[in-house]
């Protein structure tokens, strides 16, 4: 199992929901962050959350729906000369259900793709070649398990996009110490899976960080958090190695 203490991982849309979670939970392994938000004061409490577990963090900010402001944050994490070996793109928008989903706007696809797919990919092509000349990186996407609901088409086509990269970066690395998996946190009742959500936003912890621990060598997986919850961090890095097989052994 990888020991992140003294690494740095940055996390989008760390100030609420599963990337809040997922932030206090690095914390408590010793891992330092670069937390993101639209707004620094977003993260002021998570910040002094982490910091006072002892570990050192960074707030940036970017509206990821702006490609050239994901530059600028980009440019931003560079200045700080911080070794980036942990990227957990966590930051997403689902957009309205559209009942009429033969009207669905353009915009829905427009402002979903921006966010879930184009954000997270400049993050990975960003990072990921400096992870590759270390030897060592854990890139993990948050997914989707949506299908079947037109009404839904933007956000569940973003993310199917998303995938589809992942899988194919996972490609290149395949069988080295950079590793790029999915994770999907499930339905939760968070600000955008809604108050009806079925599972608490804690179930998907450890589950939802397990790519960052498994040790394997394997990239390319889809690891639903569901599957890992009321287990403890190792005992979730087991059983992924265990049961969560590349794509590309098929």
């Amino acid at each position: 199992m990888v020991n992140v203490k003294g690494k740095w991982a940055l996390i989008t849309g760390a100030s609420r929901g599963i990337g809040y979670l997922a932030a206090g939970f690095l914390a408590e392994q010793g891992c330092n962050l670069i937390l993101h938000s639209r707004k620094t004061e977003h993260t002021e409490k998570i910040m002094a959350e982490v910091c006072a577990m002892g570990v050192e963090a960074r707030s940036v900010a970017a509206e990821l729906s702006d490609p050239e402001e994901v530059s600028r944050m980009l440019d931003s994490i560079d200045a700080m000369n911080l070794q980036v070996d942990i990227v957990m793109n966590n930051a997403g928008l689902q957009v309205g259900y559209r009942t009429e989903y033969f009207k669905t706007p353009v915009s829905d696809y427009t402002d979903s793709f921006l966010i879930n797919t184009i954000a997270p990919a400049m993050i990975c092509n960003h990072f990921m070649p400096k992870m590759i000349e270390r030897g060592f990186g854990r890139v993990v996407n948050t997914t989707s398990g949506i299908r079947y609901q037109p009404e839904q088409a933007g956000y569940s086509a973003s993310k199917a996009a998303l995938d589809k990269i992942t899988i194919d970066l996972g490609s290149k690395v395949e069988g080295t110490d950079v590793m790029i998996n999915l994770t999907d946190p499930g339905w939760c009742r968070t600000d955008l899976g809604g108050p009806h959500a079925p599972s608490a936003p804690e179930s998907a912890i450890p589950g939802y960080v397990v790519g960052i621990f498994a040790d394997d060598k394997k990239s390319g997986r889809y690891l639903g958090a569901q599957s890992f919850t009321g287990m403890t961090l190792e005992e979730a890095v087991a059983y992924a190695e265990a049961h969560f097989d590349s794509p590309y052994r098929r």
